[in-house]
């Protein structure tokens, strides 16, 4: 480690699995393990773990394993396992992503300590972070007997999510780094910690969890696997750093792990999504019940093969934490205050492209009386797509996210697992528009949507006072027979 007098100086810390390199390392030790003579054949399903980790990270299982690993190395000789590392270095530095040496040299170049922090066992990484010129490595260590051997402990912090900050904290404290100057590289949603405790956090290749924790906290994202040349200013404008705005590429990711299983206070009813196109551009529509509904439809989305763009209010977009994810997530951010025919160009253009525009014609929540009414009211916006871009209209019927999310709470009830709501999600196909009128085609519009609708939306219903307190904004306290007539509209 080379002598740092600065109190104010800062280093950067990286990953090292898909991080510093394109994928996995497990399978580059464990061949070397095998060559070394220290494991005498592969663990079954060895080679699917490694492929898992490759697409999604880390998981929790996985760290578990490399938590066990310690007792598994028992009585192994400590420099035989040394000798296996140097073995399995070169292949390793052949995996290091192209530009992680010009990030290095401008880390140097301003004084800063290049540091490997890593889940992965010390006496593994140490020939690789040597071949690299790394200047320390933060890692895993196990305890060492007096002939040699492992004695099957971890010595020290397991060096994975809090653990790692406190380890590198600790390194910080020992070398007087700044945490504030300091810089920190990583893909997993689990070094969260150490990326939230340094002044300059980068997120690399991140993983599906990433992403929405990327975009929630406006950290930017590197692709170190960038051709060489690429412009790489880590001085607090890096020329390859993006923040997440519109990339379908990560949504289809992201949608690939919407599934009921991470919703256990609901249940998921779907049927119809044959009618969305396979491929091509489609406006879906669906009735406004809960702020549960976008969360429907993304699970309905997510049983096709498709991503979409989602039209939404600008009180959204501006929300902490969801505001970020909305946009990461290729929403259209819609000001009905400036009456700006802007995100309506922007669907068609999306459309152009080929891609889904999902709307809510209704444009809010309906609030108080309004919500039990059968008839179903829509805004004109959805018609005017359809006339302006030519793409069919598929509708959407959502029942049941009120029990789930009711307008009145500003939460979801996460807690009911015992006896979870029922969603039920269908859709329905195109709607035969003439895009001559928009008032007529709305009309069109809604009533599709009501035709999904189970037999109890068409019957009349008189509210008890809690259902309209339920149907209200939390902390309502405006005359609910008012609100009736707020929204939806047809401007």
């Amino acid at each position: 480690m080379s002598d740092v007098t600065s109190p104010a100086q800062g280093a950067a810390f990286f990953d090292l699995d898909r991080t510093l390199l394109a994928g996995a390392s497990g399978e580059v030790f464990s061949r070397a393990m095998r060559t070394a003579g220290l494991v005498s054949h592969s663990i079954p399903g060895e080679s699917l773990l490694y492929r898992l980790f490759n697409a999604v990270g880390e998981t929790l299982p996985s760290m578990a394993l490399a938590r066990q690993a310690a007792s598994l190395a028992k009585g192994r000789s400590r420099a035989a396992v040394q000798g296996a590392a140097q073995l399995a270095a070169a292949d390793l530095r052949d995996m290091v992503q192209p530009l992680a040496a010009p990030l290095f040299a401008e880390h140097r170049a301003a004084g800063r300590a290049v540091v490997m922090a890593t889940t992965t066992p010390y006496d593994l990484v140490k020939p690789l972070a040597d071949l690299l010129g790394l200047d320390d490595v933060v890692a895993t260590r196990y305890g060492v007997n007096a002939d040699g051997t492992y004695d099957g402990t971890i010595a020290g912090p397991f060096v994975w999510s809090t653990g790692k900050l406190a380890a590198v904290k600790a390194w910080a404290e020992r070398n007087n780094i700044s945490m504030d100057e300091s810089f920190a590289y990583s893909d997993s949603v689990y070094d969260t910690p150490l990326l939230a405790a340094v002044g300059h956090p980068f997120v690399v290749n991140p993983d599906p969890r990433m992403v929405l924790m990327a975009a929630a906290r406006r950290w930017p994202t590197l692709d170190l696997s960038a051709p060489a040349g690429a412009e790489s200013t880590p001085e607090g404008g890096i020329g390859m750093a993006k923040i997440p705005v519109v990339n379908m590429e990560i949504q289809k990711l992201a949608l690939s792990f919407t599934h009921p299983f991470f919703f256990p206070y609901a249940k998921f009813d779907i049927d119809g999504t044959a009618n969305i196109p396979g491929s091509g551009p489609a406006i879906v529509v669906g009735n406004h019940r809960s702020y549960f509904d976008s969360a429907a439809l993304a699970l309905m989305i997510a049983k096709t093969d498709r991503t979409i763009r989602f039209l939404g209010k600008k009180e959204v977009f501006d929300a902490p934490v969801l505001g970020q994810i909305a946009t990461a997530m290729g929403g259209i951010r819609v000001d009905r205050g400036t009456g700006s025919d802007e995100p309506l160009q922007a669907a068609a253009e999306a459309l152009a492209n080929g891609d889904l525009v999902a709307l809510m014609p209704q444009g809010t929540i309906p609030r108080g009386r309004a919500f039990f009414d059968p008839k179903l009211k829509g805004r004109w916006g959805a018609a005017r797509l359809a006339a302006m871009s030519g793409a069919p209209v598929i509708p959407v019927g959502l029942w049941g996210t009120e029990k789930v999310w009711p307008r009145s709470a500003r939460l979801p009830n996460v807690l009911n697992l015992v006896d979870p709501p029922l969603v039920r999600i269908r859709v329905g196909a195109a709607v035969e528009l003439k895009h001559k009128d928009a008032d007529a085609d709305t009309k069109k519009i809604m009533k599709a949507i009501m035709a999904l609708l189970p037999e109890e939306s068409r019957t009349k219903h008189e509210p008890t006072a809690e259902e309209l307190a339920l149907a209200l904004p939390a902390g309502h306290r405006g005359d609910t027979e008012r609100e009736s007539g707020r929204r939806p509209g047809t401007d």
